[in-house]
């Protein structure tokens, strides 16, 4: 093992809070190294293809983690530059100004942030801006107060999702234009056109962009962060283990296993976090030391706890018209964010997903049969299909929780009927207004556009709370400036220190956040 390399700053990780945060550092001229146990991902043609991405799972991470019972299942993990944003949908929205509070659902509460909205704005807009969401503040009856508009216009409906906008006002709704970061080219007045790249090829949800058009960190942030001299990559670098000095008070040294299996040591002023919820905590507990018994930051005894990861329904419609649309994920209703007439909680939000292929509803096949008609062949059902996706709250509970056992072996317990109330009275409601958007009205069918998982508890996408931040020490993990309350100088900046989730894609806030605690970083190293 060499001796410790000294940086200003060791970020861990490379997606939403990583990335971000280093693109922050940068201009600095901090010295700045970058870990990601992953590579570059490859510019493939199987980036696109539905068959390598989802049947076979190509660019999944091939491990398996345990289940309450001790059950093996892959999880949805990619270990690659840009960490998961390398295949999320880019749905960059914001929470609701009312997700900052508590907030009480059907089966429990939604604890208060230890940080209000207002707190967040100014970083919202700079990520919406970093990120190149197009979108439209102010469509939404559900949103909080912005500073500043959306740098680029809303993409622009496709003739059948126009259609279905048009019909969800006439039921009196609000759908509007789906947030989302992508590199679109506009005509002279700044729309989109249908030229663009995303629009011809509809690859967002779950694949990486081959021409990298979608706003991934990687494309976004760590590329342009290596502009600088004064920041480093080092891919292939697995982090195993955070050492502590003898006080246990500061982090003295991150322990990384490299490509030939040898094991280096980096050392840094600031250490800063940022593997994903599960694997952020799977790290915090393995870094346990006589000075920390139950992992680092961990003597509230909240690390690993409290994991949330949203209650999700991919369902697909099928239009009484041929759906020929090509970029479908352009709209999202929050009328029943907060709750209905006859519900006082809240059920959570529907948006467009990326359009079904031929290819996904084959993989489907064995779960719908005799929900299809046999008349109706995939490629002619795929045509028709309107991809819808449903999102309510998972709330915090202590038993939802990441550990380890004696072999390192990592293990999710959940608890998959949490919460789960208001997203069944969200899907009825689609349900009931299949009839007036055009829809075949008893053809609402529920399938999983990652079809390569066994287990619902795969789904990790979403993963959060893991780290929670707060300002007691007792209960919370982190402070308000996501610094860990045990040591002097170790951050968490993924979506680990989130302590509820809302019902929005939570990349956003985790992007928000890692600009805000970059800049707490800059003042404290200067």
């Amino acid at each position: 093992m060499s001796e410790a390399r000294h940086y200003d700053v060791i970020v861990i990780g490379t997606g939403a809070g990583g990335g971000t945060l280093a693109h922050r550092l940068a201009p600095s001229g901090k010295r700045v190294l970058m870990l990601e146990r992953g590579d570059y991902l490859p510019r493939e043609r199987d980036n696109w293809d539905s068959t390598a991405v989802f049947v076979r799972g190509k660019y999944r991470a091939p491990e398996f983690w345990y289940d309450k019972h001790g059950n093996a299942f892959p999880p949805e993990v990619n270990y690659y530059v840009g960490g998961n944003t390398k295949f999320y949908g880019a749905a960059l929205f914001r929470l609701r100004p009312e997700d900052f509070g508590e907030l009480r659902h059907h089966d429990g509460l939604s604890p208060a942030w230890p940080l209000s909205y207002e707190d967040l704005e100014p970083y919202y807009t700079q990520a919406e801006h970093l990120y190149r969401v197009h979108g439209r503040h102010g469509e939404d009856p559900t949103e909080g107060p912005t500073s500043a508009q959306y740098a680029h216009e809303p993409v622009q409906h496709e003739p059948r999702i126009q259609q279905l906008s048009d019909d969800l006002e006439k039921q009196g709704l609000h759908p509007f234009h789906l947030p989302i970061g992508v590199d679109l080219i506009q005509d002279e007045r700044g729309r989109a056109t249908h030229d663009s790249v995303c629009i011809r090829c509809d690859r967002v949800d779950g694949f990486p962009c081959l021409l990298g058009a979608k706003s991934d960190a990687q494309v976004v942030c760590v590329d342009p962060a290596l502009r600088h001299d004064n920041v480093e990559l080092l891919t292939g670098a697995e982090v195993r283990r955070l050492v502590t000095d003898p006080a246990g008070r500061a982090v003295t040294a991150v322990e990384a296993v490299l490509p030939d299996g040898s094991t280096e040591r980096f050392g840094a002023d600031v250490v800063v976090v940022a593997c994903g919820a599960v694997n952020s905590a799977v790290l915090l507990l393995r870094s346990a030391s006589d000075r920390h018994p139950d992992g680092l930051a961990n003597s509230s005894g909240v690390v690993g706890r409290y994991y949330m990861r949203h209650n999700n329904l991919a369902l697909m419609a099928v239009s009484r018209e041929p759906n020929d649309t090509r970029f479908q994920k352009t709209l999202a209703l929050h009328d029943w964010y907060l709750g209905a007439d006859d519900w006082d909680f809240p059920l959570g939000g529907i948006q467009m997903l990326g359009k079904s292929d031929a290819d996904q509803i084959h993989g489907e096949a064995p779960r719908w049969a005799g929900a299809v008609s046999p008349d109706m062949p995939f490629e002619v059902l795929a045509r028709h299909a309107v991809d819808f996706w449903l999102c309510g709250e998972d709330l915090p509970a202590p038993g939802n929780r990441v550990t380890l056992d004696r072999d390192g072996a990592v293990h999710l317990a959940l608890d998959e009927k949490n919460n789960t109330a208001g997203l069944d009275r969200l899907r009825h409601r689609l349900q009931h207004l299949l009839g007036h958007l055009g829809m075949h009205e008893h053809r609402l069918l529920s399938h999983s556009i990652y079809l390569h998982k066994g287990m619902p508890i795969g789904a990790t996408a979403h993963q959060a709370g893991t780290v929670r931040f707060g300002h007691d020490p007792a209960s919370s993990a982190l402070d308000v400036t996501c610094k860990a309350h045990d040591l002097d100088n170790l951050y968490v900046v993924d979506t680990s220190f989130f302590p509820s989730i809302g019902a929005v894609n939570p990349s956003l806030t985790a992007i928000a956040n890692a600009l805000r605690v970059g800049d707490h970083i800059v003042e404290r190293l200067q």
